[in-house]
């Protein structure tokens, strides 16, 4: 139940953002700024909050959203439109994105993962090996090559 309220918050945050951003600004009609609200959320919500924030943190999931809205408002923009070419809009509305995905992934840790899940440093406990060279030169073992 916890994830259906994540991604309908996720949806009806980026159905807004895109909406003003491509919708009101570059005159994308709403059924297309519906779709591509629809396809971001589901992808970011699987891709960006499922797998990477776990395993990551907050910034670099932040990050990875930022770029995988820039590609699917721009993929998505492009077939679904015509004429003039959708970079730079796509551009602001990701940032837009990556901002309402930085303070939208600080609910999803608090609210829909549980105690264990996140990703914590202190949790790893790294380990360096150390050990001779593999093949040591004695002072006292030389072959006839080494004396020369």
């Amino acid at each position: 139940m916890e994830h259906l309220r994540a991604i309908g918050i996720k949806f009806f945050v980026s159905l807004a953002l895109l909406y003003v951003i491509l919708g009101m600004m570059y005159d994308m009609s709403f059924t297309n700024v519906l779709l591509i609200s629809l396809v971001l959320s589901i992808a970011s919500y699987v891709i960006g909050d499922l797998f990477l924030l776990p395993k990551t943190n907050n910034t670099i999931s932040t990050l990875a959203d930022f770029g995988l809205a820039f590609m699917i408002i721009w993929i998505v923009g492009e077939s679904l439109t015509y004429g003039e070419s959708l970079l730079l809009p796509s551009l602001f509305a990701a940032a837009g994105i990556a901002v309402t995905e930085y303070f939208f992934h600080k609910y999803v840790s608090r609210s829909v993962f549980e105690e264990g899940e996140q990703y914590n440093a202190a949790n790893y406990r790294f380990q360096t090996e150390a050990s001779e060279e593999l093949y040591p030169v004695r002072p006292d073992v030389r072959s006839d090559e080494d004396s020369d």
